[in-house]
């Protein structure tokens, strides 16, 4: 699975470079059979921006994106759609990805992150529960997904990575609200691609038969 992240992960047309960021051994050992870039991080860090710093720290880059090992299915054109923003705004820090919610289902499950925005396009909350509360139905989509791929500069995940979790962060297990929480603006992009993560079983059984169905030169 690893693998097919990475390998997607480095078709994206704005990426210099893959770097996979582990604490686990046989994570190491898979990528190394493939060929593949590894730094082998502390065991202590609570998330993934955490991590990823720790690695940043050690390289010579301007932009930082972070992409979910467990997204097999990750379609480039969404990462490059994360680092447009940062080229085109020196002032921005941070964004992430937004998709449009038409199934109620998926607005009422704990599961899926939701987000909403300020008119500027800057998230004002992200929760696991179903956000923004609609008190006429029909105006408008039922809510947004937070797709959870995250691009930022470098010297601002370091500083990110510093301060301390908030209440928030802990009471929703939501790493991006550490930086709402201390005042900082994150940028949410409206994206068409809509994330697949495997988190169990049958989450994997669900992504070998979504990959089937792609062309081949997609895999």
């Amino acid at each position: 699975m690893i693998q097919h992240v990475y390998e997607r992960a480095t078709r994206a047309k704005l990426v210099d470079a893959v770097v996979v960021a582990t604490d686990d051994d046989r994570i190491r050992q898979a990528v190394e059979r493939f060929g593949g870039r590894v730094w082998v991080t502390r065991t202590d860090h609570e998330t993934g921006s955490d991590r990823v710093a720790e690695v940043v720290a050690g390289l010579d880059c301007d932009l930082v994106i972070n992409v979910q090992g467990d997204e097999p299915l990750i379609e480039p054109a969404a990462i490059d759609q994360a680092i447009e923003p940062l080229l085109a705004e020196p002032a921005l820090q941070m964004t992430t990805l937004c998709r449009r919610i038409d199934d109620p289902s998926l607005l009422a499950s704990r599961d899926v992150v939701k987000v909403v925005r300020d008119l500027r396009g800057n998230a004002l909350y992200f929760s696991r529960a179903p956000i923004p509360f609609a008190r006429r139905e029909g105006a408008g989509p039922l809510g947004w997904k937070h797709i959870g791929l995250y691009a930022y500069r470098r010297d601002f995940l370091l500083r990110f990575a510093r301060l301390p979790a908030g209440p928030l962060e802990r009471l929703e297990s939501l790493e991006q609200l550490r930086a709402l929480e201390h005042g900082l603006d994150i940028r949410v992009v409206e994206t068409t691609y809509d994330s697949v993560g495997v988190d169990t079983p049958a989450d994997l059984e669900r992504v070998r038969r979504l990959a089937a169905a792609l062309p081949q030169a997609e895999h």
